[in-house]
Parts: structure tokens; sequence; C-alpha cells
């Protein structure tokens, strides 16, 4: 297999749509600002487009026929590089493979045939007046975007200047088309870099298939920064892949406005209005900062740290008047959410070591945790108070209503009350720590300081959060410290930030309880004994935010699974690896999130599910919020790098193999290998070398042993 196909092959997914639009394709590439909520089964690009932010273009471009007026049924191959449709009909066929450039650029290659005994005319359409500038064989025009400080400036380009007037194929005639809509912002981008852009695509002397697998090649050598994972595990493998094409998917470069630096989007809207030109509703499609620092713990180990640190300096730039990160739009300065981004930064040091970077982004850091303070805090203690139940991203946490018995109408103010939570509490200590480390690294005397705070804070969670006869982490009343009794899922969240030892023993179990966090499609957002438990997404009877409403009263969430199942890892290597067997289900379980049925042929991630019947409860599809990655590389691989240590503790959850190859961590090319004892070579579809377990550094064996195991290596002594 060619290795520009690799990630394209693994993938390939047949008719891949929208579940509320079943003729709402989707398409995998995307570029720097442009992209497609989804196409129709047309050729060219008709559906829904969007350009930084949520705009709801209705249609960049058609070709129309005299012929025919659908082009249902046909069939549709989803590709993460591109789309293949093919429709055969009495009076023609066609072929077409779309795709969407890193540059910005609307690419279709199309062949068509004429199957009937009189002439077949073609002619590009595009929407109403927005295109009707003729620049000799070119198309200028643009679109206006109401909602944001920006306007679309465009060229089209076409490989038969014909198609702009009216193109003819007799009887048996077959013709091939390129054709290309190359968009910028108005006044910022050159418009003869859109020309050229433009023509380089419809006037290029290859053939579509030459075009077609350029692209392709272009599009996987994005993946070749990026470390390979195989096992004897289908499942982890494709999963694997998929999470790559996730954080691809939702890389944006927007270079405009408070988004001056590439970042990951949350999402791409796709549950979102599709009026055309309207914006209606909550966007993922913008910098979400409770998400940014899920989007490092995975793609920190990227080969490049530009993506990583981008959204880390887009935040640092548009911070609001406390020097709190916020969402940012490319206009707007929004608020902000309880997030972890400190520690991210600080596990992203770890990995790249780029003291400049870090260096000028501590500044801001630091104020993060003097604005929580300053915000959130209490003269009493070390725990920060949340006063807006969506602020921790997870909204209609029953705790928020427990004072009031859970009433009826959670809308109703009046039977709401403020917390001190669990998570953000969490948070605030690992961002603490986080700073407190990174000031030592770097040399700052101010290290200290953020250490005593960072203890304070454990104590105060501890002291105050922990129950002794439930054996469980509980949100707190604000104002009394009563322990709201509800058992959140981020009640865990002590464990995954290591702050606990045997005296809190029992925590973790609670996952393992059938009437708790146990269910089918594990883990619920809170414990299905909770009065308020609904499994997908109502509030005590009727849905409060319409069928199917982000509503964390039970649902599960990949979110909140990714941060419980690192702390279910944790405490497993803590208490000797005691879970390990119960983390391989999970994670199992956890992977087939990813796939639509369970389906390992139509990869698919979402907003939230129904936590008994596994039913995705979102249309947001190629949903980036929660990690992966990371779990594989420091559980399953068992690799983590310290600032002075490379450590190897991997969970044994079954695998007969594996190999976890092209990582570039603190300066070394590493690579991991597993192989089970008496595992034969002939069951293996990967050459795995010797048996055991392994690491190579810079193609150097320097640590092997018969089985997996834990083990510490300096990295002065691994650098020589």
């Amino acid at each position: 297999m060619p290795t520009e196909s690799l990630w394209d092959e693994d993938l390939r997914a047949g008719n891949k749509a929208l579940r509320t639009l079943p003729g709402a394709l989707l398409l995998g590439s995307t570029g720097a600002r442009l992209w497609a909520d989804y196409v129709e089964p047309r050729p060219g690009f008709s559906g829904r487009f969007d350009f930084i932010h949520k705009v709801n273009i209705p249609l960049l471009y058609s070709v129309v026929t005299n012929r025919v007026k659908s082009f249902e049924p046909c069939r549709t191959e989803w590709f993460p590089s591109h789309l293949a449709m093919e429709y055969v009909g009495s009076r023609l066929s066609l072929t077409e493979r779309k795709f969407i450039t890193w540059d910005d650029c609307a690419v279709s290659c199309q062949t068509w045939t004429n199957l009937s005994g009189e002439d077949l005319v073609l002619k590009l359409e595009t929407y109403g007046s927005s295109f009707t500038v003729r620049d000799g064989e070119l198309l200028q025009g643009g679109f206006p975007i109401e909602h944001y400080s920006f306007d679309l400036t465009g060229i089209i380009a076409v490989s038969d200047p014909a198609l702009l007037d009216e193109l003819r194929l007799k009887p048996g005639e077959s013709k091939e088309l390129v054709i290309c809509a190359a968009l910028g912002i108005e006044g910022q981008d050159d418009p003869d870099r859109l020309k050229r852009r433009a023509a380089g695509y419809a006037k290029s002397a290859k053939t579509a298939d030459d075009i077609v697998a350029a692209y392709r090649s272009e599009y996987q050598a994005w993946f070749d920064k990026a470390p390979t994972f195989e096992s004897s595990d289908a499942l982890l493998d494709k999963t694997w892949k998929y999470r790559w094409f996730l954080l691809r998917h939702n890389l944006a470069d927007p270079r405009y406005g408070h988004l001056t630096y590439p970042l990951f989007y949350e999402g791409r809207s796709h549950k979102k209005s599709k009026r055309p030109f309207d914006k209606g509703g909550w966007e993922f499609s913008k910098l979400i900062n409770l998400s940014v620092p899920l989007h490092l713990m995975d793609a920190r180990w990227y080969h490049d740290p530009v993506y990583c640190e981008g959204a880390l300096q887009n935040m640092k730039q548009g911070a609001d008047e406390t020097g709190m990160f916020c969402c940012l739009t490319v206009d707007t300065v929004m608020h902000s959410f309880a997030n972890f981004s400190c520690w991210a930064a600080y596990k992203l040091y770890l990995v790249h070591q780029n003291r400049d970077v870090i260096t000028e982004l501590l500044p801001a850091l630091k104020q993060q945790i003097s604005s929580w303070k300053h915000v959130h805090g209490n003269e009493n203690d070390q725990l920060m108070i949340e006063h807006k139940h969506t602020r921790t991203g997870k909204e209609y946490q029953p705790s928020y209503w427990y004072f009031h018995n859970y009433p009826k109408n959670p809308k109703d103010m009046s039977t709401y009350t403020h917390l001190k939570r669990v998570d953000r509490a969490v948070y605030h200590y690992l961002n603490a720590l986080g700073v407190a480390k990174l000031c030592e690294l770097c040399g700052d005397t101010d290290s200290e300081g953020y250490y005593k705070l960072a203890d304070e804070i454990k104590r105060d969670i501890i002291a105050k959060m922990w129950d002794d006869e439930t054996a469980y982490f509980y949100d707190l009343h604000y104002q009394t410290d009563e322990k709201a009794l509800v058992k959140n899922i981020v009640g865990i969240y002590p464990g995954w930030a290591e702050m606990i030892d045997e005296r809190f023993n029992g925590m973790i179990e609670h996952l393992f309880n059938d009437q708790e966090f146990h269910t089918n499609c594990p883990f619920p957002s809170v414990s299905a004994d909770c009065p308020a438990y609904s499994k997908d997404g109502g509030w005590m009877g009727h849905f409060v935010k319409g069928r199917n409403g982000c509503v964390w009263d039970g649902p599960t969430w990949p979110y909140t699974n990714s941060i419980a199942l690192d702390a279910l890892a944790k405490e497993s290597k803590r208490r000797n690896h005691e879970f390990d067997e119960a983390f391989a289900h999970y994670f199992r379980e956890y992977s087939f999130l990813h796939f639509m049925q369970r389906d390992l042929n139509q990869p698919g991630l979402v907003e939230h599910y129904n936590s008994e019947t596994g039913e995705p409860l979102s249309d947001e599809q190629e949903y980036n919020h929660s990690y992966y990655i990371d779990l594989l590389i420091t559980h399953i691989a068992g690799l983590s790098v310290e600032a002075d240590r490379i450590l190897l503790d991997p969970l044994d959850i079954g695998l007969d193999y594996f190999t976890l190859d092209r990582i570039k961590a603190a300066g070394l090319n590493l690579r991991l290998t597993y192989r089970k004892p008496g595992t034969s070579a002939q069951s293996m579809h990967t050459n795995m070398g010797e048996e055991g377990y392994r690491l190579y550094v810079n193609g150097e064996l320097k640590f092997s042993s018969d089985s997996l195991c834990r083990t510490e290596l300096l990295l002065s002594d691994l650098s020589h």
C-alpha cells in the first residue's frame, strides 16, 4: 500500500452522513479557515460551508445539467482526505472526487459521460449574484458575512471555460472537469494569489487522478509527523488513527483578529442552525478554553508543537480584564470555563522542552491562578466557588439542585445553589502545581509559593470534599461546606490528579458498581443511583434542553471518560496494577464510542451518548473534546516523560504485542515494543522482533525485560 494512502485507506467509511440529515454527506478534509458542515449529493460544493466560524454558505458552486434533476441514489465513499461520489443513470454517469485543501481551496474533479442519444448540457452554477464578475476564464466574487467583521472574496476557476456558459457533450462522449474555488478574507488576502491558487488546480496539466493522488499525499504528510501504534487489537489500532484524524480535521489557522495563531477547534458545529448565512446557537468552531488542555494532552505528542503553543498564545493575547483565559472568536472575548491549561502547558513542555515559548507564556499562566482566586475564591479556604453551573462545562449536574431536592424546572434559578466544585478545585490544584514546576524548570523563584498553594488546595479538597462513609469526593455548599451527596463523575478527579493514597481506597471502585457508574455504556456523568439520573439527557421526566440536550445528569461523555480512565490507570498503578483488567474493559468500551453501531468501518465520535444503550445523543460528528492518544501512550505502552527521566509503567490489558514508534520527546527518538512470550511471528501483522518489553532510543536498545514492568531511566543517561 502506498505510504500516502495509509490514513485514507484505514479509515475509509463508505456513506458517512449526519444522523439528523441523512442526505447531508460529511467531508473529512478541512482548510485552515474553510470547511464543509456537509455537502449535498450533487456535483460540486452545494450544502453548508463555513469560514473560520459558522457562516452557513449554501453554495460555492455546482454543475447542473439538462438531463437529470437529482443524483440520488448514488454511491459515496468517505475518506479522511476527500469524498468520492458515483452516479449511474440511464442518461449519464458521473464520478466525482472533492476535497478542501489547507489553503482554503474547494476542489472538485468530475468525469461526465453522456449515455443518452441527445446532447448533455453542463453549466456551472453559483449562489445568486455572488460570482458574476467574469475575469477572463475566471469568476470573481464573494460573500458578505453579517455576523463577523470580515467578508469573503473568492475566485472560481474551471478547466474548460465553456462550463461558464454552456458545455455540450455529444452522445457517448466523456469529459473530465476540474473546478476550484479559492476563498479568502476581503482586504487581507491577495486577489492575485487567490487566482493562482484556483488556477493551479483547474488549469493544471495533470489528470484528475494525478490531482487527487497528489492531494492525498499532501494530506498524509501531516500524519507523517505523528507517532504510530500497532497492536494485536484492531479496535485500538483504528481508534488511534481516527484520533489523529480528529486533530487534523479540527485544526484551524484563522490568522485574523483574536485568533492569529493556529489552534484546534472543539468541533465543526454540525448541530447548529442550517439557515443560510445564519450562525444561530452555541458554536464549537472557535477557541473554547475548556477543551484546549484536552487537545494539548494528545497533540503534545505531535512532532511539531506549533498547534499546542498556538492555542496557548491565542488565549494569552485574548485574556479578559482579570487576565483569565477565555473562549474566543476572531471578534469577541467571551466567558471563561474551568480548565487545566497550566497543567497541560507543563505536560507539553516535558515533551518538547521549548524553554523560550514557555518562558514567554509563564506570566500569563501565573495570572490564571490569581484571576481564579479573584473571581472564584473565598476567604475561608482554597476551594473555588462555581457561580454558574455551565462554567465547568458540565451544565445541569444534579449537585447544583441537591439542596432543593431536584425540582422539575432546573431553569428556575431560585432552586439553584452555588457550589465549591470538585472539578474546578482539582483543576486549580493542577494549575498551581504545573506553574510551580514550570517556574522551577525556568529558574523562577516564585516556584516555592505555587508549591505551597498547591499543597493548601490539596489539603482543603481532602479535608472538606472527601466522605469516609461513602468513600467519595463531593461538591460543597458554597457557604456552609455541607456536602451535596451526589456522585458526579468528577468525584474521582482527585485520583486523576494523584493526590490520594491508601486512605482513599474504595473511591475508584465506584466505577465498577452496577448501581452507580458501571452502566452498559460507561461512564455516566452522574451515578445511576442519583434521583435525577437520566440516561438520555432529560431532567426529572422532561427535556429541559430538547431531545438529546446537553444535560450532565446521566449521559456518557468522552470528555469525562478520558479523565476517568486516566484516574483508573493511575489508581491501578498505585495499587500494584490491581485494576489493569478493569481498565482494559473500560478502555475498549471508550474506543467503541468512536464507531457508529460499534462498526469499525464507520468511524465517528459525537459529544455524548445514552449511558444505557450507547446511542449517540448528538449530531456533532468528529467531536474533539476528550483525549485518547495520551492514555494509550502513557498507560498501555507505558511511556511517561518527566523533567529528568523516562518512566516506563504499562498496564497489562491482555495484548499479545504492540509497537509504539516515531515518538519524539525530550530531544530523543523513542520506540517501544512488546511481544508476549510465546506469541508466534505468524500471528502478528507487523514485525515485532524479539519477545519481551523493549525501549529503543535513537535506534539503540536501552532497556529490555521479559515482561511488562516498571522502570525509570535518566534522560542524562539516554542522551549519550
